[in-house]
């Protein structure tokens, strides 16, 4: 209950841990960092766009095997 419980003004970023969670660490940081780096944001732009189409991808291969 550690972060439900942080006051006003004590923003709070939870990431899971292991793999998953340091790569999410490492996404959100980048964010943050592509708020003052256009190309840095760009590049971020790009990453979730390839995410997207690779999701579509593969739900296109599990609807018509």
């Amino acid at each position: 209950y550690a972060t439900v419980q942080m006051p006003g003004g004590v923003p709070v970023a939870c990431m899971a841990i292991g793999k998953a969670g340091a790569h999410n660490g490492a996404l959100f940081a980048a964010e943050i960092l592509a708020l003052s780096d256009p190309a840095l944001a760009a590049r971020l732009a790009a990453d979730r766009q390839a995410q997207a189409t690779g999701v579509e991808e593969r739900d296109r291969r599990v609807r018509n095997p």
